[in-house]
């Protein structure tokens, strides 16, 4: 088993990645202090697969346990949907001393996450991601929220966990295409933070799909990123600094998904595309050169994962997109740009277009 503190001056928490870890969900949470109700959020895919695991082993540990289903989907995370979840916390009697365990990717770990930010004016959360996305970005860090109809994420709260518990073995179940899609932000802790895990995904034989990976650089990809995550977060919880690096990729990648209606292009491939993006920027603002750029791009076509805009995208509109960013300050956007492999900077100086010219360049015909 690894643990992976996450040091915070009010609400340190510990990252545990062990195979068969869902089944010892209880006693971690028993060890922790957390007693009495506990509400497992999930969707009916998640649930059918992990669900009675997590109660038996919630009910092992004496925790009264409740369940609440939400839909499966980015278009589901919203303030209708979260509603959900306060119904069945108020129907359960919940009080401040009761937990939310979020069992399920970024989405379900965002809204339980925001729900107990809120409900009450606070209780614990424990996050149990089932997606590799979630295992190595989502659920660290106490990010949590949902979309609004103009925008990704613009409604939320940072709430730390009470514990993140990761389970390789759940990944099993996980669709090739989720799988490939989180490898984006594994490549992206390798560019902005750790240049050996980048180097140990070079040498990969695959990265498109779980079934050609090893356990052990499975456990290796997960330990190093959370680590990755958990020391920007420990640096900087409320992203006043450092903690904008993670969202490298993001920047456009968010753009091309809210314009593609979150049907089109998944999370991981927005960030793949714009990680591609900008790569190539840093290049034309001489941050760093067309050799990193390239093995970067080698790596996220190794990968499996798009490396060129929508043909449907109007470039425009992506530049329209970028002005209602959460990263936007004095109406300047914010990019994180590559200088090194293994490091990052993060500017409001570059311009439009230069933005325009790589896109242009990235635009599939």
């Amino acid at each position: 088993m690894s643990t992976i503190p996450v040091n915070l001056p009010q609400a340190s928490y510990e990252i545990t990645i062990a195979p068969g870890n869902l089944d010892q969900l209880g006693t971690h949470m028993e060890s922790l202090g957390l007693k009495g109700k506990a509400l497992i959020v999930s969707n009916a895919s998640i649930f059918r697969h992990f669900g009675e695991r997590a109660i038996t082993a919630l009910k092992q540990a004496g925790f009264d346990v409740s369940t609440c289903i939400l839909p499966a989907g980015e278009r589901y995370k919203t303030l209708s949907t979260l509603q959900k979840i306060y119904d069945a916390a108020q129907e359960n009697r919940f009080e401040r001393s009761s937990t939310f365990v979020a069992l399920g990717g970024g989405v379900i770990g965002d809204m339980t996450g925001f729900a107990a930010a809120s409900w009450l004016r606070g209780l614990n959360v424990v996050q149990v991601p089932t997606s590799l996305l979630a295992m190595v970005d989502a659920a660290i860090g106490g990010k949590t929220g949902v979309n609004h109809p103009k925008g990704k994420n613009l409604i939320g709260a940072f709430h730390q966990p009470r514990l993140v518990l990761i389970d390789p073995q759940v990944l099993k179940t996980l669709p090739a295409r989720e799988f490939r899609a989180a490898i984006a932000e594994v490549i992206k802790y390798g560019v902005i933070w750790d240049a050996q895990l980048f180097e140990q995904l070079e040498s990969a034989k695959r990265l498109d799909s779980l079934a050609y990976m090893t356990d052990d650089l499975l456990q290796e990809i997960l330990v190093r990123s959370c680590q990755a995550k958990a020391h920007v977060v420990s640096k900087d919880e409320k992203e006043a600094g450092l903690r904008a690096i993670l969202n490298y990729g993001h920047t456009i990648g968010h753009a091309v998904e809210s314009l593609t209606g979150y049907k089109l292009v998944n999370h991981g491939e927005g960030v793949a595309i714009g990680m591609v993006a900008a790569g190539q920027i840093a290049v034309e603002l001489n941050f760093w050169d067309q050799v990193s750029s390239d093995r970067q791009l080698a790596l996220i076509q190794k990968a499996g994962l798009p490396t060129q805009l929508p043909a449907t995208i109007d470039i425009e509109a992506i530049l329209i997109s970028l002005q209602s960013d959460k990263k936007v300050e004095s109406g300047k956007v914010r990019f994180v740009l590559p200088t090194q492999i293994g490091a990052a900077k993060v500017t409001d100086r570059v311009p439009a277009d230069v933005i325009r010219t790589v896109l242009r360049q990235m635009q599939s015909h």
